[in-house]
């Protein structure tokens, strides 16, 4: 039986960390967030006032405060920026809002792509962002490119806020999904795009179960071929 690598793909809300979570357990693989690693470098630019033109603070930030993943309590996956975890901080309106300059900056993504390429070595890894299949694991054995209509994704983040006592307004949300996609896909360094080889997947109207058989099902036929 072979080890892979699966990279997910996919805009904001499109579903891809809720599946690939799913999809790890369910083979044993490491589940890699790449999204709170952004989320995470995001948080400490907002930290110490930092913005596009203080690009060596921030990677001096990154390298005294290097991200972790760990378990909480409940199993689930905590986020770490040097001893503190930052698992729901980095989830609030304001990361979310910023986080497309600081993803945009070449050097916070070749210090992060680096460490997500060495985590990746050993295989039996997924991998959800948005350049995951086009630049870090050009060479990942699955590669899926996840959508959603803005609509039914400004829904999935809206009850997904609501859950966690976020206040948020609908058509806020859709706006800043809707912004937060053209800036993703128009930036110069990594933009959201499908790679060549990559297979694209519409979730509207596709529920979860739905989402992760379709990618398990791929999965298990590579693996099988080993």
């Amino acid at each position: 039986m072979k080890n892979i690598t699966i990279a997910i793909d996919g805009p904001a809300s499109s579903g891809k960390s809720t599946v690939a979570k799913i999809i790890a357990k369910n083979l044993g693989y490491t589940y890699l967030d790449t999204g709170a690693m952004y989320r995470s470098a995001t948080y400490l630019a907002l930290q110490n006032n930092l913005t596009e033109a203080d690009v060596p603070a921030l990677l001096e930030q990154l390298a005294e405060h290097p991200i972790s993943f760990g378990k909480a309590a409940d199993g689930s996956q905590a986020v770490y920026v040097g001893d503190v975890e930052v698992t729901h901080p980095i989830r609030d309106n304001q990361v979310t809002n910023n986080v497309s300059w600081v993803a945009a900056i070449p050097e916070v993504r070749e210090e992060l792509v680096a460490q997500q390429r060495r985590i990746a070595e050993g295989g039996a890894i997924i991998m959800d962002g948005r350049d995951i299949g086009t630049v870090v694991l050009p060479n990942a054995d699955l590669k899926i490119f996840l959508v959603a209509s803005v609509e039914e994704r400004a829904e999935r983040r809206f009850k997904e806020n609501q859950e966690k006592g976020i206040p948020t307004d609908f058509e806020t949300l859709k706006k800043e999904i809707a912004e937060r996609d053209y800036k993703d896909s128009h930036r110069k360094v990594s933009p959201l795009k499908a790679a060549d080889d990559a297979i694209t997947f519409d979730t509207t109207g596709v529920d979860i179960d739905g989402v992760v058989n379709f990618i398990q099902e791929k999965a298990k036929k590579i693996i099988d071929k080993g």
